[in-house]
């Protein structure tokens, strides 16, 4: 069982950069994988980046533009997100995948001029 926070949301500019961290309450140094999740206004969820053993995947309106990482020791996720779009703009969900699938209660980006 873990909890995970999400933390790093804002405001910013098209063409500007944010950091997200999704911070788990446990080690998530066993989980088969983490990764994000976004969901606009009136939109389903949306599949954004995973990362498990090292291995990275990413949708493809993301990819070139974010970076998913781990640091099991800090037992934090992160999402760095460069070169931001207004349809970036959603709620971020971390997630945790376990024996069972732990969600965050995600962190809203904005990306508006």
């Amino acid at each position: 069982q873990v909890q995970l926070v999400e933390s790093g949301g804002g405001l910013v500019q098209p063409g500007g950069s944010l950091r997200l961290s999704c911070a788990a309450s446990g080690s998530i140094s066993s989980a088969y994988a983490m990764g994000w999740y976004r969901q606009a206004p009136g939109k389903r969820r949306e599949y954004v980046a995973s990362i498990s053993s090292g291995n990275t995947h990413y949708t493809d309106s993301v990819t070139g533009r974010f970076t998913i990482s781990r640091d099991n020791a800090k037992n934090t996720v992160y999402l760095q997100m460069d070169s931001l779009k207004p349809e970036d703009t959603a709620v971020y969900y971390c997630y945790a995948h376990l024996l069972s699938t732990y969600w965050g209660h995600g962190t809203q980006v904005t990306v508006s001029s």
